[in-house]
């Protein structure tokens, strides 16, 4: 019988590989180098001198450094002795300079934020120090120090400009202020130091599942509830869930192809120097992965937990290892869906949701992030973060006020305005790799009361359009508009609807967009935060993977290699392979029930099936009552009878 039809293709070869970056000591120059695993050894494919300005990360080793080389430096001993505070009481959170032009931009460098510890595990953050110096990242020497000016109780500055004093120039009488003794006073939070007994009618809550997880692990391939899912750890993001796929009835259904959490940016709102370069890319310039926590068993996740570890190439070049890095389990999520016939005689029916949660926790010097992926039986996947830790602060003199950019969260302790801006990368595959986004704004017909075709005055609408060419890839939420985004494949309708298959971007209350002037220090090189969504084109030779760049210290405007460039011209993005970056994130103005330590902030944002499921992708999502729930005051339901529509007992009637 005659062949029909093509031969397949040989498949491509995967190629193993290792990307490594590196410094010459001897000139500051960094290399990049990409291996090849071939056979049983590495073999080099590329190896790149970068330009002299461009920067690696900086890595937990050399942020902990920073403690060891301000206390060996005599300046700061002196400076530090000036305040009553001995060496071994200095410690310093290493930041990226974030922007300083007074510097040569071939100099890797970090900025010094000082602290004094009196004691043994003490909270540091509730004793600031008045001056920052500047080390060399690769020698570790202080090149210089800098003074922040203080504001008088009208809120002027003690200086005429928040222009940077040149480098040359004694920078502490500049600032035109008198030394700031640091406050003694301690705000402990751990529950050994705090001197508060503890609460005693918190009963035990434990979350049972005797008969194991209903989420089986092969490896880094996760399934559950028809979801199927890659789940890996990244040094620089942290968690990367990739082939995100649904089981439709036994068509397996493409999503995802990667979800991520690409970038963020902290920019504080205090004008004076040094204050001003307080902006860290935490993705970008340490790596969120590279700071993740070992997370505890019973504390950081509850339940039946799974833990997968993380590991990243250290400093020496040596590889570290997160033994608990990530944390997958199944929680309760309230109601699912739930009707109710009211009618005598109807029937009641409620479903109780369950959700995964694959989740990471980081800390960054003196703040925590935990950040969550949630997928649904209803088909929605979600990504949230919580906020915690500790305030960024500063101290602040006698009298002086912290207006207009601070608020006082304790004596002399001033917590400065800031933003939280997350950059999260979406690469979908919505039923196939060729996707368009549709733009939609809820509006009031046009139509006055009264009129033939709205004469009750209630009509509204959807307006909807398609983001065409890369040039309209920046969009700003709309909050008066209710404005959504969904990524549809326009060669898969709906069988009712004929509408395309899609998933939509439920995005109010989390999109915020930077505060700062878009051609200020941080606004050039954070371009990603100047809009609420990206869409750019994909391109397969050299993934867009990192809106703000791939190398992020110390840059001074936006690279060529991130959003601000990828979103111009008039590239097509119609029925293209697409990438989304959608920024979210909060304005932060502190208070004192945030201090010492902050209760968690929240934000979330779902992506949820638009036209892409027949009908509720739930509805055979079993419904059986908790036989572990009961009354808690049982006395007190004696004598009921049943009332309302509902009330059986049970959650089928």
């Amino acid at each position: 019988m005659p062949t029909t039809g093509i031969l397949p293709k040989s498949p491509p070869k995967i190629q193993r590989c290792a990307e490594v970056d590196f410094i010459n000591l001897v000139d500051g120059l960094t290399h990049n180098v990409i291996l090849a695993y071939e056979g049983s050894s590495w073999v080099v494919e590329t190896h790149t001198i970068l330009p002299e300005d461009v920067h690696p990360q900086i890595t937990p080793e050399e942020l902990n450094e920073a403690d060891e080389a301000v206390r060996r430096n005599p300046d700061v001993i002196k400076l530090a002795a000036e305040i009553g505070v001995t060496p071994e009481q200095l410690h310093a959170d290493g930041w990226s300079i974030g922007y300083d032009d007074r510097f040569p931009a071939k100099k890797r460098l970090q900025q010094c934020l000082l602290f004094a510890r009196y004691g043994e595990h003490e909270n540091l953050y509730a004793h600031p120090l008045d001056f920052f110096p500047v080390l060399d990242s690769n020698t570790f020497e202080v090149v210089h120090i800098d003074f922040a000016a203080n504001r008088k109780s009208n809120g002027s500055l003690s200086v005429t400009s928040t222009k940077p004093a040149e480098l040359g120039q004694e920078n502490f009488q500049v600032c035109g202020r008198e030394r700031i003794w640091p406050p003694t006073k301690a705000f402990e939070y751990l529950p050994d130091r705090t001197n508060l007994p503890p609460r005693d009618d918190l009963k035990p809550l434990h979350i049972l599942q005797p008969e194991g997880p209903s989420f089986k692990v092969d490896g880094h391939i996760v399934e559950w509830q028809k979801w199927k899912m890659h789940v890996a750890f990244s040094g620089r993001e942290g968690i990367a869930i990739s082939t995100v796929t649904y089981d439709d009835g036994g068509n397996t259904r493409p999503l995802f192809y990667r979800l991520s959490l690409a970038e963020m940016v902290v920019p504080y709102a205090e004008t004076a120097p040094p204050h001003a370069r307080k902006f860290a890319f935490d993705v970008g310039e340490y790596g969120m992965g590279t700071q993740g926590n070992d997370l505890s068993l019973g504390c950081d996740c509850l339940g039946t937990i799974h833990y997968m570890p993380g590991s990243y190439i250290g400093h020496s070049g040596e590889p570290v290892t997160i033994n608990k890095a990530i944390c997958i389990h199944e929680e309760d999520d309230g109601i699912l869906w739930k009707h109710t016939d009211f009618r005598p005689g109807g029937r009641s029916h409620v479903v109780r949701s369950r959700r995964l949660v694959i989740s990471m926790v980081a800390t960054v010097a003196n703040y925590e992030y935990a950040w969550y992926y949630y997928f649904g039986q209803d088909g929605s996947v979600s990504f949230a973060i919580r906020l915690t830790g500790i305030l960024n602060v500063y101290v602040l003199a006698p009298g002086e006020s912290p207006a207009p950019f601070g608020s006082v969260v304790a004596p002399q302790i001033n917590a400065h305005y800031h933003q939280h801006i997350f950059s999260f990368r979406i690469d979908p595959c919505i039923d196939g790799p060729l996707n368009t986004i549709l733009e939609s704004d809820i509006l009031p017909l046009d139509s006055p009361t009264g009129s033939t075709d709205n004469w009750a005055g209630n009509g509204f609408i959807v307006d909807e359009r398609v983001i065409k060419t890369a040039a309209e890839g920046g969009r700003s939420y709309d909050f008066a508009k209710d404005r959504r985004w969904t990524i549809v494949n326009r060669e898969k309708k709906h069988y009712a609807s004929g509408k395309p298959t899609g998933y939509g971007l439920m995005a109010r209350g989390v999109c915020t967009e930077l505060m700062a002037k878009p051609d200020s220090w941080v606004g050039k090189r954070a371009k990603f935060a100047t809009k609420s969504l990206w869409v750019v084109k994909d391109d397969e030779s050299n993934p867009r993977m990192w809106p703000a760049g791939k190398y992020v210290p110390q840059t001074r405007d936006h690279p060529t290699d991130s959003v601000g460039n990828w979103c111009s011209g008039g590239e097509s993005l119609e029925d293209q392979d697409l990438v989304l970056f959608l920024t979210m994130g909060i304005n932060h103005v502190p208070h004192p029930e945030q201090w010492p330590v902050m209760p968690v902030e929240k934000l979330e944002v779902t992506l949820k099936p638009v036209n892409f499921f027949e009908q509720n992708p739930a509805l055979d999502v079993p419904s059986l009552p908790d036989p572990k729930s009961v009354l808690a005051f049982p006395t007190a339901h004696q004598q009921e009878t049943q009332g309302a529509p509902g009330g059986t007992g049970s959650c089928c009637s």
